[in-house]
């Protein structure tokens, strides 16, 4: 268990640099609730975005994007209005993003980024 949680870690530092490099600004990392974990709010120009990072070492078994489920749509939904309520502003948009980090013992690191992924 300790290497996914190292790995997740990795990718979500990943993310974050990714990000930043685009002129994103972090405000949140990990952000926990009740309902569960948002692992990136990022803003930029009055667009705030939610991010879900997902991490993997290979595509054997699909994209890492293709890993957010259903219920974890649902959840990330639940998740971004709990934030919103405990962190108020005004957005011109609100959308949710997944990043899917590929990143192999050996070789280069992918980056896929999916706008609005979650609707």
């Amino acid at each position: 268990m300790r290497r996914r949680t190292e790995l997740g870690q990795r990718g979500e530092d990943l993310a974050a640099e990714w990000w930043t490099a685009r002129g994103w600004q972090v405000l949140d990392r990990n952000w926990r609730h009740e309902l569960g974990e948002i692992d990136l709010v990022i803003a930029r120009d009055g667009v705030l975005v939610v991010c879900e990072v997902k991490t993997r070492t290979t595509a054997a078994f699909g994209e890492p994007v293709e890993m957010v489920r259903p219920a974890q749509r649902s959840r990330l939904r639940r998740l971004t209005a709990a934030w919103l309520l405990a962190h108020p502003g005004r957005w011109q948009e609100i959308r949710i993003d997944v990043l899917g980090v590929l990143a192999p013992p050996s070789g280069p690191v992918t980056v896929h980024h999916v706008i609005g992924a979650v609707a």
